[in-house]
């Protein structure tokens, strides 16, 4: 019997970015939008196009060079989100939009001041309206597991009538639980008037760690459509993970007999990577399916089980991800063409990259350590492909610290044009770097997040710095990665700083070439 297709609604882009920190810049998000074409997944909510000038461009990049799946933005019940969200997809080959207004006795009340008919009326109105631009018009209720379910079946009947294609039924606060969220599906399934002609769709949130949980509920109750996120990235504790429903999918093949999912599964740990890599969030290491220690086995007893068969512990097998049980894959008397062909094994999208940069950056690395792991690729071909034109660049660091004297940090950049030398004390050695960096500069960033990790194992690991820094209300991540931990600290103190430079000069000409509308 042929399976019936679980669509994957990846809204990475949107939801995902609205997670603390996560916020990404256009080049960043059309890296992930490729990564996605790659995965296959069937649905990309490429922003919020409304909500600013950079949303909606970064909506209309992805919109245009994605030619598989559906690319949707998200809106609001008003006439100007959905104009500005018809105009940001409409280049794509697959254009939708995606209306959403919440439902629940206590959002109507307290958030929209509104009336059960006044969101009905505004919902049917808007559907009607988006219908007459786009086919594929899909309709969320947000925070539908605390809504009226007779109330949820009076709005949803409506929408359907109006030519909604896809209804979805939000967990936006992450409040319920599995047999309940799967039970709501049933009854709105054979409840709401013109339920079987449509898709229904699950949205949860994970603040009870329920979401993936849920999602597979929703599905097994007819559920064919799951909103999630690469590594579950979103608002407080996130979303639905992405790799966890699919490869739960694939791997209990036994329990969702009915059901698959169309992800080029390969592509999981490479996209998990990019991800991590782009935002500065640190995949946990006990991460199912994507952490570091998801294959790893310490146990005496599980180690001589996996040897004697791997199915004693593993059920699920490294390479279904995309990641090889041998990670050392380059060192340095590996040569271009071997540099090359390992990027395309790992899935890496080296296009827009300065190959000669990377390939230069990948031997001063492996001159500097034994061994070069994906990771370190993943690490290089990330930086030269989001990189931007810099404002500073860092040519010059030297720290000195000791028990007897304040450590102290003298650091030179080029500003522009101009090279200027500065130095300055701190209360560590990373403190006094960034505060020469920020003299030179003539910031006074406020440091949100910092934090360290290595990126491989041994002695002569790279490390990863990743830092958010807050400028006039503005937030941006940077990253840097050396062997030296210092140096990889100004390096991502530096990238934060030129994120911040590349969003002035952005929204400064964005004010001088004025809005248009559709």
């Amino acid at each position: 019997m042929e399976r019936e297709i679980v669509q994957i609604f990846d809204t990475t882009l949107r939801d995902g970015e609205q997670s603390p920190g996560a916020t990404m810049n256009i080049e960043e998000k059309v890296m992930v939008a490729r990564q996605l074409e790659k995965l296959n997944v069937d649905v990309v909510e490429a922003g919020f196009a409304a909500s600013s000038e950079g949303d909606f461009e970064s909506v209309r990049r992805v919109a245009e060079l994605m030619p598989t799946p559906i690319v949707l933005s998200l809106s609001r019940t008003k006439e100007d989100d959905i104009r500005r969200s018809i105009q940001a997809v409409e280049r794509a080959k697959n254009p939708g939009i995606h209306i959403f207004i919440a439902t629940s006795d206590i959002h109507l009340k307290h958030k929209l001041m509104m009336s059960r008919q006044e969101a009905l009326d505004a919902s049917v109105w808007a559907v009607s309206y988006a219908k007459k631009y786009l086919d594929y018009v899909e309709f969320s209720a947000e925070d539908a597991s605390r809504t009226d379910p007779d109330y949820l079946v009076e709005i949803f009947g409506e929408v359907i009538k109006a030519g909604a294609v896809t209804v979805n039924v939000p967990d936006t606060t992450g409040y319920a639980v599995p047999e309940q969220y799967g039970q709501l599906f049933t009854f709105l399934r054979d409840t709401v008037p013109g339920g079987e002609t449509v898709k229904w769709s699950a949205h949860c949130h994970n603040d009870l760690g329920l979401a993936v949980a849920n999602s597979l509920s929703a599905i097994q109750h007819g559920a064919r459509q799951v909103e999630c996120t690469i590594n579950g990235i979103g608002e407080r504790a996130g979303n639905t993970s992405m790799e966890e429903v699919v490869m739960a999918l694939k791997t209990r093949g036994d329990v969702f007999q009915d059901v698959t999912t169309r992800v080029v599964t390969e592509q999981i740990y490479p996209s998990s990577q990019l991800l991590s890599q782009i935002t500065g969030i640190t995949v946990p290491l006990n991460k199912p399916v994507v952490g570091a220690n998801a294959f790893a086995h310490e146990a005496g007893i599980h180690q001589d089980g996996v040897l004697k068969n791997k199915l004693t512990y593993e059920i699920m097998q490294p390479q279904t991800i995309g990641l090889a049980s041998n990670k050392l894959v380059l060192g340095k008397h590996s040569g271009r063409h071997a540099f090359v062909d390992r990027l395309q094994t790992l899935g890496i999208d080296y296009t827009g990259t300065d190959m000669n940069k990377a390939f230069a950056r990948f031997k001063a690395l492996a001159d500097k350590k034994k061994n070069v792991y994906d990771e370190d690729l993943i690490a290089i071909v990330t930086e030269e492909t989001v990189r931007l034109p810099d404002q500073y660049e860092l040519l010059y660091l030297n720290v000195t610290s000791s028990s007897m004297a304040v450590p102290h940090a003298t650091v030179k950049m080029k500003v522009g044009e101009d090279e200027i030398v500065d130095s300055a004390a701190g209360d560590g050695m990373v403190d006094a770097c960034f505060k020469a960096v920020t003299k030179i500069a003539g910031l006074d960033p406020q440091l949100e997040r910092y934090t360290v990790k290595a990126i491989t194992g041994g002695a002569d690991a790279q490390g990863e710095v990743s830092c958010m820094i807050r400028e006039n209300g503005t937030s941006v991540n940077g990253q840097g990665s050396h062997t030296d931990i210092i140096m990889a600290s100004a390096l991502a103190f530096v990238n934060a700083l030129n994120k911040l430079a590349h969003r002035e000069r952005y929204y400064q000409s964005q004010t001088a070439a004025g809005r248009e509308g559709p």
